[in-house]
C-alpha cells in the first residue's frame, strides 16, 4: 500500500498540481499587494481620500463605531468596502489569466499554422513523372510537361 501511495503522490500530474497551487498562492499575494498598496490608494485619491477597506453599513442600532473592526464587535455590519477591494482583486486576476490563456492560444495557433515538412515523393511517382516528360518531349505535341509539386515547390 505504501508503494501505491508513493506512485500516486509522485505522478507527474500530482507534482504539476502542487507546483500550480504554490505559484497560485504566491500570485494571489502579489495581486492582493497590487490592489491594496497601489490601486486602492489611487482610487482613494480620485474619490477624495475614501478608504474602502473601512466602509460598512451597520445593521444594528447598537453600532456607533467608525472603524470596521470596532463596528463588528458592536454588532452586525455589511462590509461593502472589503467586497469592493476583493472585487477589484478578482477582476485583476481574471484579466491576467485571460492574457495568459490568450497568449497560449496564440502560440498554439502559430504551432498549428506551421507547414508540414516537404515529404519525399515515392519512387514510383518520380518514375511515372519522368516517363510522362520523356513521352511529351518525344512527340513534341501536346502541352508542356507538368511537374508534380508539394507545398508549392517543384519536386
Amino acid at each position: 500500500m505504501l508503494k501505491e501511495f508513493k506512485e500516486f503522490a509522485l505522478k507527474g500530474n500530482m507534482v504539476d498540481l502542487a507546483i500550480g497551487i504554490i505559484i497560485g498562492a504566491a500570485f494571489s499575494g502579489l495581486v492582493q499587494s497590487i490592489v491594496s498598496d497601489i490601486i486602492m490608494p489611487i482610487v482613494g485619491l480620485i474619490t477624495g481620500g475614501i478608504d474602502f477597506s473601512n466602509k460598512f453599513v451597520a445593521l444594528s442600532g447598537n453600532v456607533t463605531a467608525t472603524s470596521l473592526d470596532a463596528a463588528r464587535e458592536q454588532g452586525a455590519v455589511i462590509a461593502y468596502g472589503k467586497f469592493i477591494t476583493l472585487l477589484i482583486n478578482f477582476v485583476i486576476v481574471a484579466f491576467i489569466l485571460f492574457l495568459i490563456v490568450k497568449g497560449m492560444n496564440r502560440l498554439k495557433r502559430k504551432e498549428e499554422a506551421k507547414p508540414d515538412e516537404i515529404k519525399e515523393v515515392p519512387a514510383e511517382e518520380k518514375l511515372l513523372g519522368e516517363i510522362r516528360d520523356l513521352l511529351a518531349a518525344r512527340t513534341g505535341s501536346g502541352p508542356a510537361p507538368v511537374r508534380p509539386t508539394l507545398g508549392g515547390s517543384p519536386v
